[in-house]
């Protein structure tokens, strides 16, 4: 900007920068999945999904460098939490998948989903002030409805989102409504124990009257008996809610197995025989390591 004082440059230069990301990797699934890898301006690197499904096309966005938590079965815990992502990179994030949607498919962003690296209520500031940039008539205009935030089952911080009446959809990590296997899941959780997340659920609800969604997977020999379906189905009978079950996807070094179709139907007839509706969420993306825990950065 020559024609502006050198003073003034100088003045600019040494108080403000723009920090812009860059997709340093694009890998495309077989499904049509993309995933990219995303560089922020440190060096750092995140990955982010683009899903394509009839008229939807989803963004599932990431909140952390790594990861804050230690579920056992997923690649991302597995990776150190370097740093949270600003809103400004968040926001970023979702502009950059929003311009990939119309340049790959050649259909406008739908959805958005905190679903990718990190835990995003450890990173709750962020992703507030990231969501209302994206919804803001300044920004992408997005609905928030079209928001949803995934959580491991941070409680307090379940009760500060509701608070905000942001509009969001809240869905729920809970793989086991049995205290000593969701322990063994996921090893934080004893510090957010069953009974504080239904609470916090609870309040979720009366405050929004927005159902939650309860992610779940079914693995073999761990939470596929008829006595973890009992304590699911006993669970989503005192919280307003849906269930989602997603697949395992494999990650190196581990030895978890999904359960058989048959279990993930009894499971299924079971919640219907008591009016809680449930669904199937096939993993799209597997083949290039796109699928729900198995981003790892592997451009790091």
């Amino acid at each position: 900007m020559t024609n502006l004082p050198i003073s003034l440059r100088n003045n600019l230069s040494n108080h403000f920068v723009l920090n812009s990301i860059t997709l340093a990797s694009t890998s495309i699934s077989r499904d049509n999945t993309i995933k990219y890898g995303i560089r922020l301006h440190d060096g750092l690197v995140v990955e982010a999904v683009l899903i394509p499904q009839g008229k939807r096309v989803t963004a599932c966005v990431s909140s952390q460098v790594g990861c804050s938590l230690d579920c056992t079965f997923c690649a991302t815990a597995k990776l150190k939490r370097i740093r949270n992502l600003s809103a400004q990179e968040i926001y970023d994030q979702v502009f950059h998948l929003r311009q990939e949607s119309f340049n790959k498919y050649n259909a406008p962003l739908t959805n958005i989903v905190f679903m990718g690296m990190g835990e995003p209520l450890m990173n709750f500031k962020n992703i507030v002030n990231g969501i209302e940039m994206i919804t803001s008539s300044q920004g992408l205009g997005m609905s928030a409805q079209r928001i949803t935030v995934s959580t491991s089952g941070i409680s307090k911080l379940i009760r500060n989102l509701a608070d905000l009446k942001l509009g969001v959809r809240l869905a729920v990590s809970l793989h086991s409504a049995r205290t000593e296997v969701r322990e063994s899941l996921m090893p934080f959780s004893k510090k957010f124990n069953l009974v504080e997340l239904q609470n916090s659920l609870m309040y979720w609800y009366h405050k929004t009257k927005s159902k939650i969604t309860f992610e779940y997977i079914i693995f073999e020999n761990i939470n596929d008996t008829n006595e973890d379906i009992k304590y699911l189905v006993d669970f989503c009978k005192k919280v307003p809610s849906k269930v989602n079950f997603i697949e395992y996807n494999p990650v190196e070094g581990d030895n978890f197995k999904q359960a058989t179709p048959e279990v993930t139907q009894l499971y299924i007839r079971k919640l219907k025989l008591n009016n809680i509706h449930s669904t199937i969420r096939k993993s799209r993306g597997k083949d290039i390591d796109a699928a729900c825990g198995q981003l790892a950065n592997k451009l790091v």
